[in-house]
């Protein structure tokens, strides 16, 4: 069986760094921090009390009333980011656009935690007068309701659901998405991820377990993957979504064509349940699984966007497999974690790191990994590997990798390169 091509046809993205897709990739290109003081909530009385929170939206002004009752914040980042996404891409005017051949997967790794703590902190206030919960608590919680809420919206009636495998949800799911439409089972689909968790239960959850960065002092500089003085990820939230589609069907609407998905790589640590395998093993099963599935080598690859959270461990391990795997090719590539800018989005971060791949190809353009500091190096690290550090470079990206690994041993590697007849 000949497997179909897949393209990028669409983008639509809200982050801590823009409430869209161009004035996010212009904020990376320049080295900008999405990090600041928690807006979302009173967080004076918790350790860490920033994050890279999206800024200046408002659910109001882009549902109504009723809507907003049954929409969680992580289903309203969705679909503000789909639309962005659908409209970019134009697939809607389609000539005899089958909607039965455009599915929906959008993945979250923890889904509608504020609708969660909401609920759960009315019924402790009022357990003397018996349970009494939000109709909608259900259905608004659930991490696959964004999928959901996108295909009715657009009467898309192909496959339909979200992905849960921590932080690497969306890149599960865009790779789910890649693969029905090369077998031939979809035309398009509309792929990505969403998260909003920067509330008591999420910041507090992840300060119990000493996962999240302590510089209260200094947000903007807080998220350093690879430098010495790292102290754990920065949460973030937001939404990226992405149009795949299937050459031909792309070509014969005269779309536009971001840029080519050729491989996809998934494989298990079975090691741990939130530490990554210390010597890259998870990391470097999926990467290579990636690479042969694009029937390409390390020497095809010019980019590694790494998932690079800027923990103590996982950093290490991380560059321990790209090392191990690409050999003296990893000498040459240039190497970037845009999680030092926008924060970790945890089930969307694949998604928003899809899209930074798909820019750098596009554009010949590495987005750097910022806050590294002279003089702050950690000694388990090759800095011989060019990180991309402080400023973006120019340079050709004929092919990007990009990591993402989750809580549970779940290591999802997807690869993108320029599309070409």
């Amino acid at each position: 069986m000949e497997l179909k091509r897949v393209v990028v046809t669409g983008l639509g993205v809200l982050s801590p760094l823009g409430n869209d897709a161009p004035t996010t990739w212009a904020a990376a290109k320049e080295g900008k921090s999405g990090a600041g003081p928690i807006t979302h909530f009173d967080a004076s009385l918790f350790k860490t009390q920033f994050a890279c929170e999206v800024k200046g939206f408002d659910g109001s002004k882009h549902f109504d009333r009723k809507r907003l009752r049954t929409l969680d914040l992580y289903s309203q980042y969705a679909l503000y980011a789909a639309k962005e996404a659908v409209e970019d891409s134009g697939i809607l005017n389609a000539p005899n656009l089958n909607r039965d051949r455009v599915g929906v997967i959008i993945s979250a790794g923890i889904g509608g935690l504020h609708t969660f703590e909401e609920e759960a902190g009315y019924y402790a206030k009022n357990e003397d007068k018996g349970p009494k919960y939000n109709p909608f608590f259900i259905p608004k919680m659930i991490a696959d309701i964004a999928s959901g809420h996108v295909s009715m919206d657009y009467e898309f009636h192909g496959p339909n659901y979200g992905i849960v495998s921590a932080c690497a949800s969306s890149n599960n799911a865009i790779i789910d998405a890649f693969n029905y439409i090369r077998l031939g089972k979809a035309d398009a689909f509309v792929t990505g991820g969403a998260e909003a968790a920067i509330y008591p239960a999420g910041v507090g959850g992840f300060n119990a377990m000493h996962a999240i960065s302590l510089r209260n002092e200094d947000p903007a500089g807080a998220s350093r993957p690879f430098s010495g003085s790292r102290d754990g990820f920065v949460m973030g939230e937001g939404s990226a979504i992405l149009i795949l589609e299937e050459l031909e069907h792309a070509k014969a609407r005269g779309a536009k064509i971001y840029a080519e998905v050729v491989g996809g790589g998934m494989s298990a640590d079975a090691y741990h349940i939130t530490a990554t395998h210390p010597d890259g093993l998870g990391a470097k099963l999926a990467m290579k699984a990636a690479l042969d599935d694009a029937g390409m080598t390390p020497a095809d690859i010019d980019y590694i966007n790494c998932h690079g959270t800027s923990t103590p461990v996982g950093d290490v391990s991380e560059v321990k497999a790209i090392v191990d795997l690409f050999g003296e090719d990893a000498y040459r590539l240039n190497l970037s974690s845009t999680k030092s800018m926008t924060g970790h989005l945890l089930g969307a971060t694949g998604a928003i790191e899809a899209f930074f791949s798909i820019m750098a190809v596009k554009e010949d353009i590495v987005p750097p990994t910022i806050n590294h500091e002279e003089g702050d190096e950690d000694p388990n690290i090759d800095y011989r590997l060019n990180f991309t550090f402080n400023k973006a470079q120019n340079r050709p990206v004929r092919a990007a990798l990009s990591n993402a690994f989750g809580f549970g041993g779940h290591n999802a590697t997807l690869i993108v390169k320029k599309y070409e007849e």
